[in-house]
């Protein structure tokens, strides 16, 4: 029986506001920097390959903030660079980083408060497991999407990180609950499909782009909206 239901976070629950080539904009800018937006949007899918590419290198990186920090702060060098800054181009980073520590710079997509509160009305237990660094519970809380959670694990606040098994057996471990009785939420195949099938949770693969029927895997939702009938309840 389901006792529990976790969700990812990025691109699951939130995603940048207003954008992330407009908040990576207006950090330049105020350092004097001004850029076109298209400029800055072009620049995007090599931002995009550079954190792809560290990711399948090595994405233990998730279970260390100071490497975690690092890596973004490496990715929006890059772009400062390609934008011809060079001599500021890690301190400017680490602002843009420092920039998605702050609640305003995120939104929760309209479906998520909603769905909270119908798992909840159902007597389902409410959790996240997400890579993510250790602003997440205040992020969580500025949201005001903490009330109906039980527990938010964020891998580098407990050094583990999707897929291991072991961080979904930690996050049901603080809910009281048998892997077995929970779903788990997200948008990437490999972290959060493999992760949870792992420990014998319920995945539920999330494409909020509506890309298309994945090439892997369960066939993906596009809402939350239709997260009861995918879990059968």
């Amino acid at each position: 029986m389901l006792k529990a239901v976790f969700f990812d976070v990025g691109n699951t629950l939130i995603f940048p506001f207003p954008s992330v080539p407009e908040v990576c904009r207006d950090v330049l800018a105020q350092a004097g920097h001004f850029r076109d937006l298209d400029a800055i949007d072009s620049l995007m899918p090599l931002i995009d390959a550079y954190y792809e590419d560290r990711y399948r290198a090595d994405d233990t990186f998730w279970t260390d903030e100071e490497e975690t920090s690092g890596v973004w702060v490496g990715m929006y060098s890059l772009l400062c660079r390609r934008l011809g800054i060079e001599e500021s181009a890690s301190v400017l980073a680490r602002r843009v980083y420092d920039q998605f520590g702050l609640t305003e710079r995120w939104r929760a997509y309209e479906d998520v408060a909603p769905a909270f509160e119908r798992l909840h009305a159902r007597g389902l237990k409410l959790g996240i497991i997400s890579n993510w660094d250790s602003r997440l519970v205040g992020l969580m809380d500025g949201l005001g999407l903490s009330t109906h959670l039980g527990s938010v694990v964020s891998s580098a606040d407990v050094g583990l990180r999707k897929p291991d098994p072991r961080i979904f057996e930690l996050a049901c471990s603080r809910l009281g609950i048998l892997p077995s009785e929970a779903a788990h939420v997200g948008d990437h195949h490999y972290a959060d499909v493999l992760g949870a099938r792992a420990v014998g949770m319920q995945p539920v693969l999330i494409d909020r782009h509506d890309n298309g029927p994945a090439a892997v895997g369960p066939r993906p939702i596009t809402t939350l909206d239709s997260l009861e009938a995918e879990l059968g309840l």
